[in-house]
């Protein structure tokens, strides 16, 4: 296996993501992949292992992938949302909603919220890599918070320090919160095929911007390591194209 790997060529690599592109129908992102891994796999034969003498990836290059604008909610989409809210745990389900909605955090980030974190007006996450970061809360999401508090249960309740509970008083689930917000998402009349959890952290940030807030506050508010990361909802949305 080593001598069959040993022969392989920059040309095979690249007839490879050739053949993946026309006969495989493989498109930019999934063809990226494949570069990634042989990448890695190379990359560790040639620098961890001592395998291999010469690590011909350094010269593959990955097919350039074509940029998404951010999908996200209108202003007027977000209210629709909020305002068709139901089922057996709206109060709970209201207040995930607007903290999606206003803080832009990620869902992982909002199921392990604790009630500890929450402090005053603000409102400590726990992002990538266990960084934290505090998150102001404005009046709707105080005022979500509290209406929970004051709904959410007390006795059995199996994880005590968990803010948001599921009907069986544990911490909610990453995966019942997806649910949750494309039930309510169809509530509303919008389509639960293109909006997630994820798209309601983009709607946040691109409401946050056409509503005066800077990038590198933005940044800040995201928990982004890296501005570029942040720059892609700087995208001119179809009013201000027009107007231009």
């Amino acid at each position: 296996m080593l001598d069959f790997i040993s022969n392989i060529m920059l040309d095979d690599l690249s007839e490879c993501l050739m053949f993946a592109s026309s006969d495989g129908d493989n498109n930019a992102n999934v063809r990226a992949r494949k570069v990634y891994s042989l990448k890695s796999f190379f990359n560790y034969m040639s620098n961890k292992a001592h395998l291999l003498d010469v690590n011909i990836t350094k010269e593959l290059d990955s097919p350039k992938i074509p940029s998404k604008l951010p999908v996200f909610l209108s202003l007027d989409e977000s209210l629709r949302l909020l305002e068709n809210v139901d089922g057996e745990f709206k109060i709970r389900d209201y207040c995930i909603i607007t903290l999606f909605l206003n803080c832009g955090m990620r869902l992982n980030e909002l199921v392990n919220i604790n009630i500890s974190d929450i402090h005053s007006d603000s409102l400590v996450v726990t992002g990538k890599g266990n960084k934290q970061r505090t998150i102001y809360l404005n009046d709707a999401c105080l005022d979500a918070i509290k209406k929970y508090m004051e709904v959410r249960p007390k006795d059995n309740v199996i994880d005590r320090r968990a803010l948001f509970l599921s009907k069986q008083k544990t911490r909610i689930s990453n995966n019942m919160v997806y649910r949750m917000i494309k039930k309510n998402i169809e509530r509303a009349g919008l389509d639960p095929n293109v909006y997630s959890p994820h798209k309601l952290r983009h709607t946040a940030a691109t409401l946050m911007l056409q509503n005066g807030v800077d990038v590198r506050t933005l940044q800040e508010v995201l928990g982004h390591d890296h501005l570029n990361t942040t720059q892609i909802y700087t995208h001119v949305d179809s009013d201000d194209l027009r107007y231009a």
